[in-house]
């Protein structure tokens, strides 16, 4: 098992925790510095993966609500839309403050190479050939020290967002790293220059080494056994050998036909023939027989294999609406009315530890963390709190360290029972389920631990190290209160915590009046981010009374799902 960076794993801890749960190599955030590489590289126990090439989202992957909330294509099950691609901006900024320039580290792969990465990995999807072409030419030169600025602009010329960018990489954020798709990009890729790599991939590059056994017999049929790897085929000729009138087949004219492998990815082996004298067939078949066996090699290569699905216990549990309990989860602790009453309240990191004692509170633990791991750690103990709501694994392995009781985040996307199963093997007992599930897939989910989901707040839509804001204002003239308008004037809050940026939802999500259609869930919560305490209570009043919503709120995905 591979593990995707849509796992969100970006500290030392989580890559150990993903070792233990049986994964062999982790595809690190894209988001990481040099040095944060460098250290998980030289004390990883399992292989490291690294994106050296191609698009770069704005948000940490597996943190994106964007494509989903707008549209319902979700970015974790692989269909994001790219809504960032389009105007989301600040006075002042670029005009497309959720779009970044392609991602391109070509020119240091031999430095993470030496650190220790086992696997670079280019970003390609919907990209030509020629684009792939470039790119893993370019990669090759790379390591091989002979990577040139001739080769970057061509690359470039290819595809590109107003250049490359390599911000994260060397610690250098802002407003240089973001770009666009301009009409010079597109006209870049220029006609000459399109040839030049098609003509590189006009024949399949042979890999796969191809041993062969050739028999013939008089008045048989000749068939030709072939074998890669684990993979064989065999093919009988439609036609019987005859007695030879002038010219007998020989050993060395069936291989030199089965030899004949160019433009597949096969290239031949050890050819073992079993031929009796004096017989003749036609070149055409022997021919023949090697491009069926080829062929049927080829299509059994690309077989995808049967997966089989662990076996769980999918037995229904009684989940009744009367024992629900109430979890409320506040971005200020100012903003916590008098009628706060719930049965967990989840308050920010830093918040004052009398405050958590006196709500008796647990504690938020920030979904960014990478090189923060350690400080985050030692927070969570000082805190004094006993309980932790964690979106990332990362997190749960820094409230692990703590020894406090972790209680998952819809960030960490429980979208099945098969999750669910895995949290229990973590030792969490409680998790809120994923903002994607519908309410008709949350009935159906199965397993011990207590779930709940989130009926109040305004979604996350994005987790992100490049704050959008700063392209147009500091962090003193910003003051944490600032917002994107999208191209239909609709404003999207942006707060920020331990280093990142939230993209907040335009509008909250609002359950309050439904919630018995909400079922086999064993709690609600409640995420306040930008109400004042008034509004606050006002809401925790409608929940206690089920009261429809006042002025504009969201359905969320509970009805309309994602694909």
């Amino acid at each position: 098992m591979h593990a995707s960076t849509q796992l969100s794993t970006g500290t030392l801890e989580g890559i150990k925790t993903l070792a233990e749960l049986g994964f062999s190599r982790a595809v690190l955030p894209r988001e990481l510095s040099k040095s944060e590489i460098k250290y998980i590289a030289e004390n990883s126990p399992i292989e490291l993966e690294v994106f050296v090439h191609g698009a770069l989202c704005m948000s940490v992957s597996g943190q994106c609500l964007l494509s989903a909330m707008l549209g319902s294509r979700s970015g974790n099950r692989g269909l994001c839309a790219q809504p960032c691609r389009l105007p989301f901006h600040i006075d002042g900024g670029t005009g497309t403050d959720l779009s970044l320039k392609d991602l391109s580290l070509v020119e240091y792969l031999s430095e993470l190479s030496d650190m220790g990465i086992a696997s670079f990995k280019i970003e390609g999807r919907m990209k030509r050939p020629e684009y792939v072409s470039a790119a893993v030419i370019a990669c090759r030169e790379s390591l091989d020290g002979a990577y040139t600025q001739q080769r970057r602009n061509e690359l470039q010329s290819l595809f590109s967002r107003s250049g490359f960018t390599d911000g994260y990489y060397i610690s250098s954020l802002g407003r240089n790293m973001f770009g666009k798709r301009e009409k010079e990009n597109v006209t870049s890729a220029t006609t000459e220059l399109l040839k030049k790599y098609e003509k590189i991939y006009e024949k399949e590059t042979p890999v796969h080494k191809v041993d062969f056994v050739f028999t013939a017999y008089e008045n048989e049929a000749p068939t030709l056994a072939a074998k890669t790897g684990r993979i064989n085929a065999f093919m009988r000729a439609d036609i019987v050998c005859e007695k030879a009138i002038n010219r007998p087949l020989t050993e060395e004219a069936v291989k030199t036909q089965l030899e004949k492998c160019g433009g597949t990815v096969f290239y031949s082996g050890e050819i073992h023939t079993d031929i009796s004298d004096g017989i003749s067939i036609p070149v055409s078949a022997i021919n023949a027989l090697r491009r069926e066996v080829l062929a049927e090699l080829s299509e059994k290569l690309t077989e995808v294999p049967e997966r089989e699905l662990n076996e769980f216990d999918f037995r229904l549990q009684d989940r009744a609406r009367g024992n629900k309990r109430l979890y409320l989860c506040f971005s200020n602790a100012e903003s916590i009315p008098e009628n706060a009453s719930c049965d967990r309240m989840f308050l920010p990191l830093d918040t004052d530890r009398s405050i958590l004692e006196k709500h008796s509170a647990g504690v938020s633990v920030p979904r960014g963390i990478f090189g923060n791991y350690d400080k985050i750690v030692e927070k969570i103990r000082k805190s004094g709190a006993k309980y932790a709501l964690c979106n990332t694994l990362d997190a749960v392995c820094a409230a692990k360290e703590a020894g406090v009781e972790i209680i998952g985040g819809p960030f960490l996307n429980v979208f099945n029972s098969q999750s669910l199963k895995v949290l229990e093997k973590l030792g969490i007992k409680e998790a809120v389920l994923s903002y994607e599930l519908t309410v008709a897939k949350i009935s159906q989910l199965c397993g011990n631990v207590k779930r709940g989901c989130a009926v109040y707040g305004r979604t996350p839509l994005m987790l992100t190290r490049n704050c959008p804001v700063k392209n147009a204002k500091t962090c003193a003239e910003c003051k944490k209160s600032s917002s994107l308008t999208d191209r239909k004037g609709i404003s999207f809050p942006v707060i920020c915590e331990n280093g990142f940026s939230q993209l907040l939802n335009s509008i909250p999500t609002y359950m309050l009046d439904r919630l018995s259609e909400i079922k086999n869930t064993d709690f609600d919560i409640m995420f306040f981010t930008l109400e004042t305490k008034k509004q606050a209570a006002e809401i925790i009043s409608d929940y206690k009374k089920h009261s429809a919503p006042d002025g504009e709120f969201t359905r969320g995905l509970f009805y309309r799902g994602v694909e």
